[in-house]
């Protein structure tokens, strides 16, 4: 039986990705809405002065280990626990989808880029059945809810940022029946083919976040100061529970 643990008092399921992949499809097969949130520092540090976002992280139904800092964190606690990738996590639930015939939904990213995406999936699994692709450029959630209940997906994949893709999921556990929903930050300019995934040999290392700021200088921003800064945070955590 898994467990839980806590960083910075955001829980994290100790699990590895085919045991999220079950409780997502006993989710569907039992007809209930169900939130994944792929965790990682920038968000947990969002958490600590956003209290609306502490809320989200601290009643979805999966919060699992993204990010190689979320990794470090719960080995500080003595906690071995793996990555598990969002945007791999992610390609497993689509792979799901084609495998039990399961309604999915795309929303975010450019016009193009989600159109592409879809495309490339199409081309690997045949048989997805898609019931709502859209790009994240609207001004009403009210109006994209509406739209998603229409299309009853049973897997959602949201890509609108942190934390607005978090919180229009949350929105959404009211409306739709028996739907795994999960936010996919920029993956989706991934799946496309517009931006190129990080090298086997820069994840193995821990250094994808560093890879992807390489390529993508206008990440420096989003991560420092905030890693470093949630790595110290981590390590007073760890030394105050201790003591």
């Amino acid at each position: 039986m898994s467990m839980e643990a806590c960083v910075l008092n955001c829980p994290i399921k100790l699990c590895g990705i085919e045991e999220a992949l079950s409780d997502a499809q006993n989710a569907i097969v039992s007809n209930k809405n169900y939130q994944i949130i792929t965790i990682n520092p920038e968000m947990i540090m969002n958490a600590q002065k956003n209290e609306a976002f502490f809320d989200i992280l601290n009643n979805s139904d999966l919060n699992i280990a993204d990010g190689v800092g979320v990794k470090i964190a719960l080995r500080l606690q003595g906690i071995k626990q793996n990555q598990i990738r969002g945007i791999d996590f992610s390609r497993e639930l689509i792979k799901l989808a084609s495998e039990k015939n399961y309604k999915i939904a795309f929303l975010g990213a450019k016009e193009e880029v989600i159109q592409k995406a879809k495309e490339n999936f199409l081309n690997k699994y045949p048989n997805l059945n898609f019931v709502y692709v859209r790009n994240g450029y609207f001004n009403s959630d009210e109006e994209i809810i509406q739209e998603i209940k229409a299309a009853n997906p049973q897997i959602l994949l949201v890509g609108l940022g942190s934390p607005k893709q978090e919180e229009l999921i949350l929105k959404l556990k009211t409306q739709l029946q028996g739907c795994a929903m999960v936010g996919v930050g920029g993956s989706f300019d991934v799946f496309s083919g517009i931006v190129k995934e990080s090298p086997v040999i820069w994840r193995k290392l821990g250094l994808e976040w560093l890879y992807r700021t390489v390529c993508q200088p206008k990440r420096f921003k989003r991560i420092f100061p905030v890693l470093p800064l949630f790595l110290i945070k981590c390590i007073i955590s760890t030394i105050q529970k201790k003591g």
